[in-house]
């Protein structure tokens, strides 16, 4: 067979790999890029294959990195089976429409801005209809039943812990009268997250494609008491200055983890607790709402300690305060309170959403809080503020950065280093070759070195285009994809241009902030001297 990476490679999102047998096609997701300028572009470029010609999916999970072009993918010709576990599919039809509004909402304002430049108008990339309408495609599968996909290809899906419904994929495909099994991680979630069980042991594999996130590092906070005591003291802080609490989070799997967490230690920590819990806590997003009630629905997939809570009569997922908002009107409303409120909001990097508007109305308050609780990817707003931003724009609009910015990595869904390579480890049958994706180049990097020490595996890290071909026999061969190379390397010019902009942006404000005169006329010389030097070399290029 042969393997061609797609998206998630050398980076984080848009998760896309294309399998192709002697007789089949098929994708092992279709995500959505995001976060840094030349990756979002990738969006609206033509498939490097013909969708038509796919014969199935397989999706790991339902986070928009890796299923978010899937409409795309169904408007460009795709017409086959998406298998995914029955959860993935039911937040699929959330997420995805949800995704198309967001399309939509971010178009018309562009269109806008573009027709005030007398610029033409352009399409959103798909719109709510069509990602409803590519619904039609989904199939449910349950987890750890091996099932035939077609012939000579068995796909099982195991529980990989990361959200509900996320999975760990095997696939067998035989070719010339022998089986090459390989695992796809997907994303690998913490053992002992909150509601979920543990990612399921594998008993082998020819060859595993694994994600590496936190590759290089290890969560500060393993336990959950830990790591819900300084979610405590950071909101209780808050709170006696008058501040709100403003959470970035994921619709889907975080939201649900700091409720039910929050609800499982009430008795724990007594009055600390009991004082959270009588603030209003909103969760800003429908989506996260109707998320929630699809957890609600799918108890089974819940870990014994959930489960028995439930049994119990409590509602792990609910308490007297917590408040939904669903319509727009009440997500503003919220920015009206002049009592402290605990304010949990989508997009969990901050990139699109209701989350834009609480950060606009908080950023710039020294009482306020900003909490991140998941990963924030290069490129994206939260990890701007992560990093240090003093200054941000939103809405055009220049917010200084005031408030007090935290993150609990605790709260992450995604296995760190340490609980990446026990799952490794945990695999009976060792892979032949170790494909790394779904991290930054960086991380890849320590993580290979991390797995060939600890276990001796060869590692690949291949860049997005990249194409292998795969035999039970451990050979490969890299095919270079020539046209995909030329799109990407492109791109990676328009990264450029980007991040001059960025900085030209900032010296521009330093030197408009030196109006006092703090620096002196030959230091401003020299600076004009070099800029003019750059200016001469972009004229240059444009011709």
């Amino acid at each position: 067979m042969n393997i061609t990476f797609l998206g998630a490679a050398k980076t984080v999102t848009g998760s896309c790999y294309l399998i192709e047998t002697g007789d089949k096609k098929f994708l092992v997701d279709c995500g959505m890029f995001q976060g840094r300028a030349n990756e979002v572009l990738l969006n609206a470029e033509p498939f490097p294959f013909n969708p038509g010609e796919l014969d199935f999916m397989l999706l790991t999970h339902a986070h928009i990195d890796h299923s978010g072009r899937i409409p795309k993918l169904f408007m460009d010709g795709f017409k086959g089976t998406i298998y995914a576990t029955k959860p993935t599919v039911q937040l699929c039809g959330i997420m995805l429409p949800d995704s198309g509004h967001i399309q939509e909402m971010e178009n018309e304002w562009l269109n806008r801005k573009r027709q005030r430049a007398g610029k033409s108008p352009v399409e959103p990339l798909y719109t709510v209809k069509e990602a409803t309408d590519c619904l039609s495609l989904f199939k449910g599968v349950p987890y750890g039943e091996a099932i035939g996909i077609a012939d000579g290809i068995r796909v099982r899906f195991n529980d990989a812990g990361h959200i509900l419904g996320s999975a760990i994929i095997e696939i067998w495909i035989r070719e010339n009268g022998k089986d090459t099994k390989i695992v796809f991680s997907g994303d690998l979630g913490n053992k002992g997250i909150p509601l979920l069980r543990d990612p399921a042991v594998i008993a082998e594999a020819d060859y595993l494609v694994v994600e590496s996130t936190y590759g290089n590092r290890l969560h500060t906070l393993k336990k959950d008491k830990d790591r819900l005591e300084r979610l405590i003291n950071i909101i209780t802080e808050t709170i006696a200055k008058g501040g709100n609490v403003i959470i970035p989070s994921f619709a889907v799997g975080r939201t649900q983890e700091i409720i039910y967490d929050l609800n499982k230690y009430m008795d724990v920590f007594g009055d600390a607790v009991n004082r959270i819990l009588n603030i209003p806590v909103y969760v800003d997003s429908p989506l996260a709402t109707s998320a929630t009630q699809i957890f609600r629905e799918n108890l089974d997939c819940f870990d014994e300690e959930a489960k028995q809570y439930i049994a119990n009569g409590d509602n792990p997922l609910d308490f007297p305060a917590l408040k939904f908002t669903q319509s727009p009107e009440e997500s503003k409303k919220l920015n009206e309170n002049t009592e402290s409120t605990i304010i949990i909001s989508a997009s969990g990097m901050c990139e699109a959403g209701r989350i834009k508007h609480h950060l606009k109305h908080n950023l710039w308050r020294k009482e306020s809080t900003i909490l991140f609780v998941g990963y924030q990817a290069e490129g994206t707003l939260g990890r701007r503020l992560l990093d240090g931003a003093s200054m941000v724009k939103l809405f055009g609009e220049e917010i200084s950065v005031n408030a007090r910015i935290e993150a609990i990595d605790g709260f992450s869904g995604h296995a760190d280093k340490a609980g990446l390579l026990s799952w490794i480890g945990s695999i009976g049958k060792k892979p032949k070759q170790v494909f790394i994706v779904h991290g930054e180049l960086e991380v890849m990097n320590e993580f290979a070195q991390s797995i060939t020490d600890e276990f001796g595996l060869k590692c690949i890290i291949p860049a997005r285009g990249d194409s292998y071909v795969i035999s039970t026999e451990n050979v490969y061969e890299s095919i270079p994809n020539a046209d995909v190379r030329k799109r990407f390397r492109r791109l990676a010019v328009v990264e450029m241009l980007d991040t001059l902009r960025e900085e030209f942006e900032e010296l521009a404000e330093i030197l408009k902030g030196d109006l006092k005169q703090e620096r002196s006329d030959v230091e401003i010389d020299e600076v004009a001297a070099k800029l003019k030097l750059v200016e001469k070399s972009i004229l240059e290029a444009i011709k």
